[in-house]
């Protein structure tokens, strides 16, 4: 290998975790474009039903992220990615099992409980063993980031694989609802959960530390650890550093401000993702398996794609052409991603004229959501020792679980009870169910704002954090 020249095998590393969130987000979009016209007829959901599946995913993908930063910055990313791709998958595959599974245990004379349906209970199951696996995603991929990206480079590099939660969801109305029409939504489950046992194998083939990997040079390593030095001293980087309790992760101002960047912002983004397919059926009648309904989710999602990896190289263009410090030329960056989102606050009222400009808007909401996600997981890098990375990464995981807990909850209850209340809820001129997605749209819109001022309060200026 010729050491003069560097080699650019981290930008391999970057496009294998790009295809590990893409299948993480194919996973989880099964049920979002399945339940409402392939599974709700089946089992009789109401939208509170989809709405408890949805929320309890998300407290129990929370609670996981705790425990799964730690499992991997204690494991290490090659084993642990391993472990988490594979629960996720097998968590994916389960979930055709339930309509047997009903039929079988109301044969035995279960009927549920705590009003909760034999099938709903089944599916609950199913998605906790896919929150167990797909914890373990994002805090493997960012310690990943940071170990083979300078921090300059590691928004950028984020953004690319972060996108593939998008390129996912942009996939997905392409290929699940069609998989559900022609062989049924088991099938649909099974056939997008078995992506991840074949990405296992390319990770064991191509993983490893930039310092020990065959596929990295000297030159390539000095790039890569140009921050610390560590280019000349390789053994520190497997010593590794010293990790971080709870208790002191807690104290420090810059965990609260990860903490407050996403809880208060996340739950937008999944509300979009879990509820969007059911939106446009609700309010124009477009089933996720029509040609328009599909042409309405991929469009939102490619601009979501796009939009966002192009919004993504502005904290590099304020670091190299401003000279600001990563953090500050950062939240520079994240002020102009948290207006996009209050576009949303047209997507009702313009759904008069079209259901394309809900789309188109939703579309550029999101966008703005994955640019602000790609920094929020930046600033961990910026801040935090690279020991500490999965565990900070897995509590502002917990943090966003939290959050999408709160929204999809909420809106589940909430549109059964505007349902049920018809013209007699209002709200901005709407009433029914159209009302309960004008408050939701609403919250949408202001989120970023808010989760950003928390932010620049908490943590005015850049203060890297130094573990004693």
């Amino acid at each position: 290998m010729n050491n003069n020249k560097a080699t650019s095998f981290r930008w391999i590393i970057c496009a294998m975790l790009f295809a590990a969130t893409t299948v993480n987000y194919l996973d989880r979009q099964v049920l979002s474009l399945t339940w409402k016209d392939f599974i709700s007829p089946e089992f009789n959901w109401t939208d509170n039903d989809y709405g408890t599946i949805t929320a309890v995913f998300s407290i129990i993908y929370a609670l996981c992220n705790l425990f799964a930063g730690k499992f991997i910055d204690r494991l290490g990313t090659k084993k642990g990615y391993l472990w988490a791709i594979f629960i996720w998958s097998l968590g994916a595959c389960l979930h055709a099992g339930c309509g047997v599974g009903t039929a079988a245990l109301k044969a035995a004379g279960f009927v549920g409980m705590m009003g909760i349906t034999v099938s709903v209970w089944l599916f609950l199951a199913c998605r906790a063993v896919l929150a167990l696996g797909e914890a373990g995603n994002f805090p493997a991929a960012i310690k990943v980031t940071a170990e083979y990206f300078p921090k300059k480079d590691r928004a950028f590099a984020t953004s690319i694989f972060n996108s593939g939660s998008s390129v996912g969801a942009l996939a997905a109305p392409l290929t699940i609802p069609l998989l559900a029409k022609f062989w049924g939504w088991e099938m649909a489950f099974i056939v997008i959960g078995a992506l991840g046992f074949i990405w296992m194998g390319f990770w064991v083939f191509f993983y490893g530390k930039p310092s020990a990997s065959r596929f990295v040079n000297e030159a390539e390593l000095a790039y890569i650890n140009q921050d610390d030095g560590e280019a000349a001293a390789p053994a520190a980087e497997k010593a590794g550093g010293k990790g971080i309790s709870y208790l002191k992760a807690f104290s420090l101002r810059q965990t609260w401000a990860l903490v407050l960047g996403r809880f208060l912002t996340d739950g937008v983004w999944w509300f979009f993702l879990f509820w969007t397919p059911g939106y446009l059926s609700d309010q124009f009648g477009y089933k996720s398996d029509s040609g328009m309904g599909m042409a309405l989710i991929f469009t939102l999602y490619a601009i979501v794609t796009f939009v966002s990896i192009y919004l993504c190289k502005l904290p590099t263009y304020m670091v190299d052409r401003k000279g600001m410090n990563p953090y500050e030329g950062r939240m520079v960056a994240m002020f102009v991603f948290a207006c996009f989102p209050l576009l949303a606050l047209g997507a009702q009222p313009l759904g008069a004229v079209s259901a394309w400009f809900p789309a188109i808007l939703i579309g550029f909401a999101c966008a703005g959501h994955q640019a602000w996600s790609a920094n929020v997981y930046s600033v961990v890098g910026d801040m935090f020792p690279k020991s500490t990375i999965g565990t900070l990464t897995g509590i502002a995981q917990f943090a966003a679980g939290c959050g999408s807990f709160m929204v999809n909850k909420c809106a589940g209850k909430l549109f059964t009870y505007a349902a049920e209340q018809g013209e007699a809820f209002a709200f901005c001129g709407y009433s029914g169910k159209p009302a309960g997605y004008m408050i939701l749209f609403s919250y949408c819109a202001v989120a970023y704002v808010i989760g950003w001022c928390c932010m620049k309060t908490l943590v005015p200026k850049y203060r890297p954090v130094v573990i004693d």
